[in-house]
């Protein structure tokens, strides 16, 4: 369990994939998607060690996403990302079981501090 496992859920394709290559040149192994039903079923598939999810997503929203992935895989942490001034979902989020939560957009270094601090608690639960 070395380079953790990082699924980022996001319907944003650019920035999506613009945050999928900066993460990935951190030697993590990133996957990514579209929307909340795609992410469930990757996770169902193979399960995740982190999840970076956006909390406003057409269809199923980030927060019923949360929901699902913390059913399926209980240890997956998952950071919340909200790109609007409320922070209300993002503090809803928490009391669902999120891990932490970030406004968009983010530094990438503060992204990846928490990335590896979800990680190292997902580790020591599966300890």
């Amino acid at each position: 369990m070395d380079n953790p496992k990082v699924l980022l859920v996001d319907d944003e394709d650019r920035f999506r994939q613009t945050l999928k290559k900066r993460v990935s040149s951190r030697e993590y192994n990133v996957f990514d998607a579209s929307n909340g039903i795609q992410a469930l079923e990757m996770i169902r598939e193979e399960p995740m060690d982190v999840v970076i999810l956006d909390v406003r997503m057409p269809g199923l929203s980030g927060l019923e996403t949360l929901t699902e992935i913390k059913k399926i895989s209980p240890e997956t942490e998952v950071i919340l990302l909200t790109g609007h001034a409320s922070i209300d979902p993002a503090i809803e989020g928490m009391r669902l079981g999120a891990f932490d939560y970030l406004m968009k957009p983010c530094e990438l270094e503060e992204l990846m501090v928490k990335i590896d601090n979800a990680f190292e608690v997902k580790r020591k639960k599966s300890e």
